[in-house]
């Protein structure tokens, strides 16, 4: 549809130009260097952002989950940054820290903290109380009850969240880019409109949704490697 709407002037090729025209500003930019050099700077500031959050919200989330007195007391105040959309407070981030890479890296930072965090608070308390009951029942301490039961069922919730962030990381990212950056697919894409090199814009677009669905199925394999003690439900 994309190749043959354009070529039979269902839509203005001047602005939705036809797929191979796409693929071919797409190759060139590789052939030329730019693609990769603007996709490993994007890369490396989503991936940097995106593994400080998990750092950071995986092992705050499971303390926080554990005690849930701890949890009812900071809800209302994790929920008004739940809510609080981080591109609103991109221009709080780059007055504060400059253009440079610092503000970019924080503001995915800022991003994806919320989504591993809440997902992960989640996990912890929702563990199914009869393992709980069975683990108890074997006198296990609380540190191995934690390590056995609560931390390999809360997987699954916590990797939803981990690939809700993952897919924050490069969206919030490639907004960021376009303010202040001079690498990045999300400089490229601005670039290229400003320039009306509107192929290359699709290209880059193109790019961003390959590296996302690529990141998100990275994310999918380590989730499966991590629960491989699960067993699938039977009918």
């Amino acid at each position: 549809m994309w190749e043959l709407a354009p070529r039979f002037g269902l839509v203005d090729r001047t602005f939705l130009p036809p797929f191979s025209e796409v693929a071919q500003a797409w190759w060139e930019l590789v052939a030329n260097g730019q693609l990769a050099d603007n996709a490993r700077a994007s890369l490396v500031r989503s991936f940097s952002g995106f593994g400080i959050a998990v750092a950071v919200s995986v092992p705050l989330g499971l303390l926080i989950g554990w005690y849930r007195p701890v949890a009812d007391l900071l809800n209302p105040l994790l929920q008004v940054f739940l809510n609080t959309a981080a591109l609103a407070l991109l221009p709080v981030f780059v007055l504060l820290l400059g253009i440079g890479e610092t503000s970019k890296i924080s503001i995915v930072v800022y991003a994806c903290a919320w989504p591993i965090l809440f997902n992960t608070i989640s996990a912890v308390r929702t563990v199914d109380p009869t393992l709980l009951r069975l683990a108890k029942s074997m006198d296990l301490s609380a540190p191995r009850l934690f390590q056995k039961v609560i931390l390999p069922a809360s997987v699954p919730t916590i990797f939803t969240g981990i690939r809700l962030a993952g897919a924050v990381s490069i969206v919030v990212l490639v907004a960021a880019e376009m303010i202040g950056a001079k690498a990045g697919l999300g400089y490229l894409i601005n670039a290229s409109q400003y320039n009306f090199a509107i192929p290359q814009m699709y290209a880059g677009i193109v790019m961003i949704s390959v590296i996302g669905v690529a990141f998100n199925q990275l994310l999918v394999a380590v989730e499966k490697r991590l629960s491989s003690w699960r067993v699938p439900a039977t009918s």
